[in-house]
């Protein structure tokens, strides 16, 4: 049986997330929780938070073993962007993208090696 958790709109590039999303696909949800707790990035924090999530969201179900739970599928998607301007030279205005991603975590009951 599978469980997800899912954030939408992160103030993160998805390209940053992504980064890390191979560190811990496949690992059951606690070893995964501890590797992202001691990472530097701002985006395995996000992640962190979203896989508790998802465990939280199994440990509703009866029928689910928390301590079974893998993270099967970690999937980061583009939001939408913020569009700035900063001013420069002559009068112009440079264009400023503010990247937003939607991370879905999905947990699947397996055996833990």
């Amino acid at each position: 049986m599978e469980v997800r958790a899912t954030q939408r709109y992160v103030r993160i590039s998805p390209q940053k997330v992504r980064m890390i999303v191979d560190a811990i696909k496949g690992k059951p949800a606690e070893t995964a929780i501890n590797a992202l707790k001691f990472m530097p990035q701002k985006s395995a924090g996000i992640v962190e938070k979203i896989v508790r999530s998802a465990v939280a969201n199994a440990d509703q179900n009866t029928s689910i073993d928390v301590d079974d739970l893998i993270v099967s599928n970690l999937i980061v998607d583009q939001g939408p962007s913020m569009k700035r301007f900063k001013a420069r030279a002559r009068g112009r205005g440079a264009r400023i993208l503010k990247k937003t991603a939607h991370i879905t975590v999905v947990l699947a009951e397996g055996s833990v090696q």
